[in-house]
């Protein structure tokens, strides 16, 4: 879908019609308005209702009472679902004025709730940057005039995957992210989630399985192994995921879609069987959809409003030919190989793009996972800002219904993770925005007095990225990407942000996750000047202290004794 905005008139900065001043919703503490909702409103527009009064309080100080049923109140802000709503998941919203009254509506399950947050964002300046920072301005007087405001969004399923945002259902419901790693029925309207991934190996476990039926198992190089893929041409391998599948979507049935995807290892089975299966369509991306749509024809009768989904991911990626996902199977297209230097428009992305345009052209639903970090040291610098808006407008361009952005999914403390997380979900919902505007303004807001230096680091870090730059998702802290000159220069405008905000606890935790970027560098470039000088010992302390992970699956402890045994003597 696209976003369209037909106009927005406020009394704070944008442009004033005739009629601007006639309306005062409230003045020094009072207001002779109603929230009103109808008796038929849902849970989350109720839960709308009630943190508009609370916030209402907040900004201006005055609380306005809210009715339910009944006679609309005047003057009122009325909150309801829109009377031509096309499903109850349409999350569209618009809030606009009728005389005295303004009205908030979208569809019931979410549209109307997003409907009122960005009422209080777009005309009274409220923001959810952050778990730990919400800004809400204070306001003795606040008019309106002619309003007439309208969005969609660019995706029907929008996650993002950062551990500091992932159990904040406020956090996800104000910035308008609707999917989560796992469902949740909560006042917000609910999660709505892709249930797991790389399941074949746990329905058919080799720990389960193996021994006594060693067949279920990938044959390579002539000899089943235990570690690689399924033989997908075994019809015991096929009855067994059918049946646990459906045992998960009885036990589970929230969810929109199931994974039945391959493991995450390039093991594929090598057998006569399911090598004859590869030639017939010409990818091994074939033998898995002949698999999964098997599969899928037995749930479409059991559960004909849920989706099976298959991973299009490494050595499935590319296209097979002669077969097509049924209708209810969702390809999970995974970007894992590309270069995050550069949009996935670039030359040195064609590969991809072909493969998604390919996939596109036969995939009733096309459902992509991105990746926003890099999982071989999730503090370093990761200068891919750059590429985030045109990234998700190619995606949503190709028709994708949703988009997973991996980030540091472990624990906190990920590079510049708070800023990741917000300035993803707002380009989620509408990636024509200006991804440097949107920065610039969290840094001034998460960073206070430290926001100028922080500003200059962040910019200096974009910067390393030259058309000859090329990376992934594993850089090392060895990458000709990160000088010494870069360090030294990133260092000193990191001091000087710290110096800033020495008096402000808060701030000064969130300026040392910043810097902790530097001293992770430094830390593994020199570790033996990083020892002498109190910059190792520095980070290990905060990494304990939060419990900060330095990279995929490394535990806090064992990251700090192996650089320690670096400088042993």
């Amino acid at each position: 879908m696209v976003l369209v905005v037909f106009l927005s008139h406020t009394a704070n900065g944008k442009t004033i019609d005739a009629q601007q001043a006639k309306n005062t919703l409230f003045s020094n503490g009072r207001s002779a308005y109603t929230i009103w909702l109808p008796a038929t409103a849902s849970q989350p527009e109720r839960t709308a209702a009630q943190e508009l009064q609370h916030y209402l309080q907040q900004i201006g100080g005055a609380t306005l009472p809210i009715a339910i049923g009944g006679r609309q109140p005047q003057p009122a802000i009325v909150i309801s679902t829109r009377p031509q709503q096309e499903t109850p998941a349409d999350e569209s919203f618009s809030y606009k004025s009728s005389g005295q009254d303004l009205h908030i509506s979208g569809g019931s399950a979410r549209g109307t709730m997003y409907g009122v947050y960005a009422f209080l964002e777009n005309e009274l300046g409220v923001r959810w940057y952050a778990p730990d920072c919400t800004i809400v301005p204070k306001r003795k007087k606040w008019t309106f005039g002619t309003l007439s405001h309208h969005e969609e969004p660019a995706l029907r399923y929008r996650f993002v995957q950062y551990h500091h945002v992932d159990m904040d259902k406020a956090w996800c419901a104000h910035n308008h992210i609707n999917s989560l790693w796992s469902t949740d029925r909560n006042k917000y309207g609910g999660i709505e989630a892709y249930w797991s991934a790389h399941t074949m190996t746990q329905f058919v476990a080799p720990s389960e399985f193996f021994d006594k039926h060693p067949e279920y198992f990938a044959k390579r190089n002539g000899k089943r192994i235990s570690n690689g893929q399924l033989c997908l041409s075994n019809p015991e391998v096929l009855k067994i995921c059918t049946e646990r599948l459906l045992n998960i979507m009885a036990q589970k049935p929230d969810y929109f879609a199931y994974s039945l995807s391959q493991a995450d290892n390039e093991g594929y089975c090598q057998c006569e069987t399911c090598t004859l299966l590869a030639q017939r369509y010409g990818a091994q991306s074939g033998v898995v959809l002949w698999f999964v749509n098997q599969v899928a024809d037995v749930v479409a009768r059991q559960y004909p409003d849920k989706y099976v989904g298959t991973f299009a991911y490494r050595y499935t990626r590319t296209v097979p030919h002669g077969i097509r996902p049924r209708r209810n199977v969702i390809i999970r297209l995974c970007n894992i190989e590309c270069c995050f230097a550069h949009p996935l428009e670039a030359p040195c992305n064609h590969d991809f793009i072909r493969d998604m345009k390919a996939w596109g052209n036969i995939a009733p639903q096309l459902y992509i996972w991105d990746y926003v970090v890099n999982f071989q040291q999730y503090m370093a610098p990761f200068p891919n800002f750059g590429v985030l808006a045109d990234n998700i407008k190619t995606f949503r361009n190709s028709g994708a219904i949703g988009i997973h952005e991996e980030g540091q999914y472990e624990t906190d403390g990920g590079e510049f993770a708070e800023l990741r997380a917000w300035v993803l979900a707002k380009l989620l919902w509408n990636p024509e925005q200006d991804t440097h505007a949107l920065v610039s303004e969290f840094i001034k807001a998460y960073y206070g007095k430290a926001a100028r230096y922080i500003q200059q680091y962040f910019d200096l870090v974009q910067r390393l990225v030259r058309s000859n730059h090329h990376f992934g998702i594993y850089i090392r802290d060895d990458n000709a990407l990160y000088t010494e000159a870069f360090i030294s220069r990133g260092t000193a405008l990191l001091t000087k942000a710290r110096a800033a905000v020495a008096d402000d606890a808060t701030m000064t935790h969130r300026v040392d996750r910043v810097r902790m970027q530097l001293m992770y560098l430094h830390t593994m470039r020199q570790p033996k000047a990083a020892e002498a000088d109190g910059t190792a010992n520095e980070l290990f302390t905060l990494m304990r202290r939060h419990n900060y992970q330095a990279g995929e699956g490394v535990a806090v402890e064992k990251f700090i004794n192996r650089r320690k045994q670096q400088t042993a003597p």
